[in-house]
């Protein structure tokens, strides 16, 4: 099955298929996760309004949640993944001859797939998709706050504000700054879009390079990490904001590491977006500490939720979140829209599905 490209939210024609070809395979879907989750309400509430041939033929997080003799009747050929922790699960369902057969799609209602990700989800023959292109528009739009934030000493502006003390103080313009992003997807682009309409240089490095990188029409450069080993450090040297939106695969654990907060400058401010582990926790905590780099605005952590004791709470240079950036009221809703209303009746129909994944990239 062949992809039909990478899907956003504002930037791809809705229901861009045609309903009227016929139905060419079934869609009976087992789902990895809860009946209880508020997001799934369409999926769950009424099941005689999903679209022909398509049928929920269990729903579970966890082994003893399935009926195994009934699925081997009726052996599912998509499986849905809403939750975590269903890693081994996932690769017992893809090893099981009489499944391995007839999974053909396995979609993921989330942009990360580090929960989904094993050597028999890689060795298989399914096609793999994920929910990107719902999340970008708010975690750019965070990127650029926290730029601001620093740029403009937020802080100190409240401080002043509580302490009815009118002092003024130079701030600094985003204009003419460099934007470095680490980790050019979907994330990454819509971010830079924005940096690109603030007047910033934007930089970028990515894994592949593809013939269309030289137009890119917010970037200035984009660097190439598979190409060039030193692209990252030069990235990281270059620019005054490094937004990283990288996912978290085995190569990209510990990708922001001591080496590259040296090269830094140090009034570079780090900011990530993507997986706490693509930062090496410890190093970025001794550099805020030592005022190596200006500071950092941290949505995703190495552990979540971030222990009460961890140093970072109490770094007055750390601009921290609880992994809500993305958190809008309806963000979760649309991913599951877009599974029922955009890959789904292309399944259906035989199309080729959007945001397909490689499944031993991790991304």
């Amino acid at each position: 099955m062949t992809s039909a490209g990478n899907w956003n939210r504002e930037n791809t024609k809705p229901k861009n298929y045609n309903a009227d070809l016929s139905i060419k395979q079934a869609a009976r879907i087992l789902v990895l996760g809860s009946r209880d989750d508020p997001t799934m309400v369409r999926v769950f509430e009424d099941e005689t309004k999903l679209p022909d041939q398509t049928t929920i033929v269990g729903v579970g997080t966890k082994r003893d949640d399935f009926d195994w003799d009934a699925l081997r009747r009726e052996p599912p050929t998509v499986i849905l993944v809403t939750t975590k922790g269903i890693k081994d699960l996932l690769a017992e369902l893809l090893t099981t001859p009489e499944f391995a057969s007839s999974i053909q799609w396995v979609h993921a209602k989330s942009a990360g797939i580090e929960h989904c990700t094993s050597p028999a989800l890689a060795a298989s023959t399914v096609v793999m998709s994920n929910a990107k292109g719902h999340f970008s528009s708010t975690l750019a739009e965070y990127g650029m706050m926290a730029c601001s934030y620093f740029a403009k000493d937020l802080p100190r502006l409240l401080q002043q504000q509580q302490d009815s003390n009118w002092e003024k103080y130079s701030i600094l313009e985003l204009r003419g700054a460099t934007m470095g992003i680490v980790g050019y997807g979907d994330i990454g682009r819509a971010t830079a879009k924005l940096a690109h309409a603030y007047g910033m240089k934007v930089i970028a490095l990515k894994r592949r390079r593809v013939l269309d990188d030289d137009k890119d029409a917010y970037c200035e450069k984009i660097y190439c990490a598979s190409q060039d080993p030193t692209a990252l450090n030069t990235v990281c040297a270059e620019s005054d904001y490094i937004y990283v939106a990288a996912p978290l695969t085995p190569e990209t654990e510990g990708l922001i590491g001591k080496d590259q907060l040296a090269v830094m400058k140090s009034n570079a401010v780090l900011i990530n977006v993507g997986r706490g582990p693509v930062l090496d926790e410890k190093a970025v905590i001794d550099a805020l500490t030592m005022g190596r780099i200006k500071g950092a605005a941290l949505d995703v952590f190495e552990q979540e939720p971030l222990p009460a004791d961890s140093p970072l709470w109490k770094l007055k240079n750390v601009l921290l979140s609880p992994h809500n950036m993305d958190q809008t009221d309806s963000f979760q809703h649309e991913a599951t829209d877009f599974f029922l209303d955009e890959n789904l009746p292309r399944f259906l129909r035989g199309l080729p599905l959007y945001n397909v994944v490689d499944k031993a990239a991790g991304y």
